[in-house]
Formats: structure tokens, C-alpha cells, sequence
């Protein structure tokens, strides 16, 4: 994949194609995201090979609960996002536009860390992976040469060009479905609802494999009516065997004078959620018992305690008792 055009409009600006904002940039201009510049006759990614943050996590804090269980993954994440929620938790690196450039990174130091550290993925998280897509591809093309997936953790407004191009590279993605409220999205978030929400059938049509993700924020997004839509989106549009996430909101960045989402929120969408028949729901950011079931007979297949797998019964994809399959990379 390109990642730049000439502007159709303006052929004295060059289009970047790496999300829906489809920036439109003249030399010397930056994106909205922070890092990706017209530098004369391309769009170049200035924080290619120069990270932020990098830690080994185990996949479940992702949170990916259907991909690759009880394994580590190398995460790592760079500066700058193309969202402004004010609510973020990691805003001191997405919301920075400052890139350190003492320390470069190759992609196939990446891949070498992650074998010495025994991970079977490497994820791209921590801000907006969309927005250093040239980097994290190179990682990913890298490290299938030794088995170790990709993954994404991302708000989902990728360019459709680069959804088609993530195809045989990512693996798996965990977007952010933030609200359903679309002057929500726009005013206070970015990105758009709705190019979200086609992004997310466009994920899913294209073999990633995909868990959703909610944070719950009290008076912005967590009415029974929003959550019922969300539900609902997830239920008729991906189907009732997509994880979804349900999040603790803690006060941070611009949002301190909010609660943290109460328990009984959170299980108010939880019910929501297995009411209208999504088989695979999960609370995260608190401590709270988050087995994986099967479907058809209610066995507890997989057993966790935080982030930790207790216990993993699920064999080749399926639930040994009943011989359910279990959606998943296992």
C-alpha cells in the first residue's frame, strides 16, 4: 500500500491515506495526528522506529480474551493520536507531539525482543497504531517470519485502504466503540460514528479477528438506551460471538471531576448485553470474575483472575464437553 496521493482538489498537497481523515497537506504540513508530515513529495511518518512505550503484557489486558489465551505480547506504542478524548488514561503520549528521536528502533529489533522474551504477538497499542501503520506493518511482516502474530488496539477510524491492506498482516484488533452518540464523536472524541461502525464490519469481513471494547464514562455514554444500541450494532452487524468488553471509567486527563463507573453500571450492561443474546461478555478495569462459557452446554472453559488465565479448557477451538466451537484464535 501507498500511504499518500496528490490531492485531486489541490495538486499542490498530497492526500494521507492512512485514516478517515484523509488529511489534505501541503509541504511541510502535519496531520492531524501529529506525526504524519508532507515532506515534499510524500507523506512521511516521523515516529517510524521511535517509541514511546514498550512493555511485555499478557494478552488479556489488551484486552483480547479470544486470541492466543495466557500468552505474552510485546506492546509497544509511539507519540501522537488522531482522537482528543478527554478522557484519555495514556494522553501524556497520544496527546504529545514532541517525538524522541534518540533511541531508534529497527522493526527487526522489535521482532527480536519479542522471540527473547518467549511473546507470540506483538501489539500496537498504547495510542493510535493507525497513525504509524508504515512502522507497525513492517514489525508485523517481520515477525511472521518467526510465527508471532499482530496486534492492534485502536479507535477504529482507519482508511478502508488501509483496513484492505492490514489483511494477512494483522491478525487481531481490539477497537474502542466509544459511544453511539454521533455529536459525542464528533465534538468531543473525533473520528465519526459512523465510518466506525462500517469499519468494524470492514475488520471483520477481512479475517482480523475482532473483540470490541466500551468504556463506560457516567453522564457521557453509559444510558441503558445508548448501551442497548451498542449491543444491539454488535449483535446484528457482527454477530453474538464478538467479545465485547464493558470498561471501569477512572478519572484522568481532562475528566477529573467524573465518578469511576460503578459496579452496578456496569452490570446493568451486562445484562443488557446477555439479554439480548451476546454469548461472550466481559468487565474489565475492576476486579470481577470473567469466565469464559460455552454457549451451548455452560461449561466454564476458561477460568481468570485479573489478567491472568486460571484455568483453559478449550481444546482445538472447542468446548470439550459438548464439542461446541468456540470462536477465537486458540
Amino acid at each position: 500500500m501507498q500511504y499518500f496521493k496528490t490531492s485531486i482538489k489541490n495538486p499542490d498537497k498530497i492526500v494521507c491515506m492512512l485514516c478517515s481523515y484523509y488529511c489534505n497537506l501541503k509541504a511541510g504540513q502535519v496531520g492531524v495526528c501529529g506525526v504524519n508530515k508532507n515532506t515534499g513529495d510524500k507523506i512521511e511518518c516521523l515516529v517510524y522506529g521511535y517509541i514511546s512505550a514498550l512493555n511485555v503484557d499478557p494478552i488479556e489486558k489488551k484486552p483480547l480474551f479470544h486470541f492466543l489465551p495466557n500468552s505474552k505480547s510485546l506492546s509497544l506504542g509511539t507519540v501522537g493520536c488522531n482522537f482528543h478524548c478527554s478522557f484519555c488514561q495514556n494522553y501524556g503520549i497520544s496527546q504529545e507531539k514532541n517525538i524522541d528521536r534518540t533511541n531508534y528502533i529497527s522493526p527487526k529489533q522489535i521482532v527480536e525482543l519479542a522471540r527473547s522474551k518467549g511473546c507470540e504477538s506483538i501489539s500496537y497499542t498504547y495510542n493510535e497504531p493507525t497513525i504509524f501503520y508504515p512502522y507497525a506493518k513492517d514489525i508485523a511482516l517481520e515477525a511472521k517470519k518467526y510465527g508471532i502474530k499482530s496486534v492492534f488496539v485502536s479507535n477504529g477510524f482507519e482508511s478502508k485502504e488501509m483496513i484492505d491492506d492490514m489483511k494477512g498482516v494483522i491478525d487481531a484488533i481490539n477497537v474502542d466503540l466509544k459511544s453511539f452518540n454521533k455529536k459525542y464523536y464528533k465534538k468531543e472524541l473525533g473520528g465519526n460514528l459512523e465510518q466506525i461502525l462500517k469499519n468494524l464490519i470492514h475488520f471483520q469481513k477481512n479475517g482480523i479477528w475482532l473483540e470490541v471494547t466500551t468504556l463506560l464514562v457516567p453522564t457521557k455514554n453509559d444510558s441503558k438506551e445508548e448501551i442497548s444500541q451498542i449491543v444491539k450494532f454488535i449483535k446484528e452487524n457482527l454477530g453474538v460471538n464478538v467479545p465485547w468488553h464493558i470498561s471501569a471509567f477512572h478519572p484522568d486527563y481532562k475528566e477529573l471531576d467524573l465518578p469511576s463507573t460503578s459496579i452496578d453500571k456496569l452490570k446493568t450492561a451486562y445484562n443488557i448485553a446477555k439479554e439480548e443474546g451476546l454469548n461472550y461478555v466481559y468487565i474489565g478495569n475492576v476486579a470481577f470474575e470473567n469466565s469464559t462459557v460455552c454457549p451451548n452446554c455452560k461449561e466454564e472453559l476458561i477460568s481468570r483472575e485479573y489478567f491472568g488465565v486460571r484455568v483453559n479448557k478449550i481444546k482445538e477451538g472447542r468446548c470439550p464437553n459438548c464439542k461446541q466451537k468456540i470462536d477465537g484464535v486458540f
